[in-house]
């Protein structure tokens, strides 16, 4: 942690994101930590622990770019008749393209989508030592 436990996100985290979640682990020995302060200035604040104690922590929020909130991503989708028993990437499990959902919802028309990319959530992590 820094001095007085406080932490300081990059510049471009309060801006590209909302509905922040914290994750603190503490290093070495068990400790009662919270989050003093939720983000606020670019910064959040970190207490519990002793003064020292080396403290990990990652903060996740949702994005709020223009982008994301037009292409929000699906947690979780019911897969139809002709998807099921189909993969989202077959070739992880060693199985031939044909056995991918995107090969199921477009067998018809023969037009296979292009590749998607993740745009879900954006994180920043970091391990750092306490001051106080």
């Amino acid at each position: 942690m820094s001095a007085a436990g406080r932490e300081t996100m990059p510049a471009y985290f309060a801006a590209l994101n909302r509905e922040f979640r914290y994750q603190l682990t503490a290093i070495g020995a068990p400790a009662n930590l919270y989050v003093a302060q939720e983000i606020k200035g670019n910064t959040f604040k970190i207490a519990g622990g002793k003064p020292g104690m080396k403290v990990s922590w990652q903060v996740t929020g949702v994005r709020q770019d223009a982008y994301a909130e037009k292409h929000r991503i699906k947690v979780e989708e019911e897969k139809t008749g002709e998807e099921r028993g189909t993969y989202l990437h077959p070739e992880a499990f060693g199985q031939p393209k044909e056995k991918g959902v995107a090969h199921a919802r477009h067998s018809a028309s023969r037009q296979l989508p292009k590749e998607e990319t993740s745009k879900g959530t954006t994180a920043a992590k970091r391990t750092a030592h306490s001051q106080r």
